[in-house]
């Protein structure tokens, strides 16, 4: 069966540690369906942010809600052999219980350049496949013998009277190159897009997980379209869009900084020229988000294809990425007071829909 259309939040894993929690339990009492924790890497220092722990901080979310699904969005496999991830995911499937866990591997770039990896000429596909085959082989609990091209892994099988929950959670490739799509069409139940997705970028994954998926044999349907959207909401329009101009302006200075090359297409697709993010860049180094977010003019933002603006707005913009083929809308709030955006959300932009 096609997968249902889910609404969930990215959460940033650079904030205090209370507040993460506190935005959990409030998506779990408001229905939003997911929360997908991107982890941060030590490149958010440099804008007075620490790097936090994304499978630290799901099983102390597992503990803290009681119906919201938690995804890892992303973790790469080059912070955590595969085999340590598999160890981590089954605290959290422990933590969480029965169907509450989606875990979410890609090879990120900043984090390669952290550690003074980025210069090497590294197989991230074979990077990519190597970990979600490692990482399932190892959950679903049978013997395991692997020689991958990147990492390898030998493991034995699971006894029978072992303590420990069984099977591997659904897993998803983030993906923002066609043949890395390809691969989440192949390989993964799901693929996660970028920040600053647009309509027309979900179509083109789409368009790319069909090929991977025919060449596997298997229904491109079935395989979830998890979509980050800058977002933010209000009851007044500019209010909304200024919390949207924040989280645009950090990931349009990250496009330029960062993964120059990589993100072409994506910003080809939305009609975003590289040379007009200098000025957004320039002003993050200078003066952080707040600095950026005043190079974000509304015609830059309105090309970014933000939900954001009142909840009518949002609800208008929902459904355009729906129509596009996003079967899993990821919101990377942003801007004041995000406890009030998520019930906002949760109280008139859900029901609508669903």
């Amino acid at each position: 069966m096609p997968p249902s259309f889910r609404i969930g939040v990215m959460q940033l894993t650079m904030e205090p540690l209370e507040e993460m929690l506190e935005h959990a339990r409030v998506m779990d009492t408001v229905g939003i369906d997911t929360i997908w924790l991107a982890e941060a890497y030590p490149w958010w220092r440099k804008h007075g942010m620490e790097a936090r722990s994304s499978t630290v901080v799901s099983a102390l979310m597992a503990r803290e809600t009681e119906r919201l699904t938690i995804g890892w969005g992303i973790i790469s496999p080059f912070t955590r052999h595969p085999v340590q991830a598999a160890m981590d995911a089954r605290v959290v499937q422990e933590a969480v219980g029965p169907g509450r866990f989606l875990l979410g591997y890609g090879t990120s770039k900043i984090f390669l350049n952290n550690v003074k990896r980025g210069g090497e000429k590294i197989s991230t596909l074979g990077a990519m496949r190597d970990a979600v085959t490692i990482t399932r082989g190892v959950l679903e609990g049978g013997a395991f013998d692997y020689d991958g091209r990147i990492f390898s892994a030998s493991v034995p099988p699971l006894a029978r009277e072992a303590e420990t929950p069984r099977g591997a959670p659904p897993l998803y490739v983030a993906a923002t190159a066609p043949k890395m799509q390809q691969l989440g069409g192949e390989l993964g139940d799901g693929v996660l897009t970028p920040s600053i997705t647009t309509p027309a970028f979900v179509r083109y994954t789409r368009d790319n997980v069909a090929v991977g998926a025919e060449r596997a044999g298997r229904d491109a349907a079935e395989v979830d379209i998890g979509c980050t959207i800058v977002a933010s909401i209000a009851d007044k329009r500019d209010e909304g869009r200024d919390g949207a101009r924040e989280i645009a302006a950090m990931y349009l200075a990250n496009k330029f900084q960062n993964i120059r090359g990589a993100a072409d297409t994506l910003l080809d697709l939305a009609e975003i020229d590289m040379d007009e993010l200098r000025p957004v860049a320039e002003a993050m180094e200078r003066g952080g988000r707040l600095a950026a977010s005043e190079q974000v003019s509304d015609d830059l933002l309105d090309r970014c294809k933000p939900i954001a603006g009142t909840p009518d707005d949002c609800v208008a913009a929902i459904e355009e990425y729906r129509a596009a083929g996003c079967t899993h809308v990821m919101l990377e709030l942003w801007g004041d007071d995000r406890a009030r955006q998520i019930q906002l959300f949760g109280e008139r932009v859900l029901s609508r829909v669903r």
